[in-house]
């Protein structure tokens, strides 16, 4: 009976799983914070923005997103992993031009992506993140927040992308600053409240 017992205890500390959320809204929060400073002009675009989109903000999100799925959460799943595999693309769409993997001229039927190409891009990420924002509508008002953010940021970058406007641009990155600081925030709150057991940090 007593073995029985601490078998049933030791499989229900086995079944208390970690909070996944604040790993990805760091992936996704400090990575968005890092591009955006670029995009509002502070620096240009370099090898760390590129290695935070791959590690940090595309594979941690992808694990969190795994994690989600582990404990049930298929909001999370899906927001978390399709954020990642956005930043994953995001990258490659950067890269792969400059490491000429494929013929690029002008016979290619392959070319660098163009202004109306990433303006659809963007425009997708847009309505993909607003649908995803009312799914937020059952919870804190934080993530409804850095949804909604984040929604104005990829239709920005969209309209930027259309009309080659470098104060678009500019105002997409302190946007995208503040979307950024949003999921910091929201992150930072989870990991303390919880560790706390009471809100430190309101949501």
């Amino acid at each position: 009976m007593r073995f029985s017992n601490r078998l049933s205890e030791v499989n229900e500390v086995n079944e208390k799983l970690a909070n996944p959320a604040p790993l990805g809204l760091l992936g996704f929060g400090m990575t968005t914070v890092l591009l955006n400073l670029h995009n509002a002009g502070f620096y240009p675009l370099s090898s760390m923005i590129l290695a935070m989109g791959l590690a940090y903000g595309g594979l941690a999100q992808v694990i969190a997103g795994i994690m989600e799925s582990r404990r049930g959460n298929t909001f999370g799943t899906v927001a978390f992993s399709s954020y990642g595999l956005f930043w994953w693309s995001l990258v490659l769409l950067l890269v792969l031009p400059q490491i000429k993997i494929w013929d690029v001229s002008e016979n290619s039927p392959l070319q660098p992506t163009p202004p109306t190409a990433m303006a659809a891009y963007f425009f997708l990420w847009g309505l993909f993140t607003l649908l995803m924002f009312f799914g937020t509508l059952r919870t804190n008002r934080a993530l409804q927040f850095v949804f909604v953010s984040l929604t104005v940021l990829f239709f920005l970058l969209a309209a930027k992308e259309l009309t080659a406007s470098t104060d678009l641009g500019t105002i997409a990155g302190y946007e995208g600053i503040i979307c950024g600081l949003s999921a910091f925030y929201l992150a930072t709150a989870e990991v303390l409240n919880e560790i706390y057991g009471k809100t430190l940090l309101p949501v």
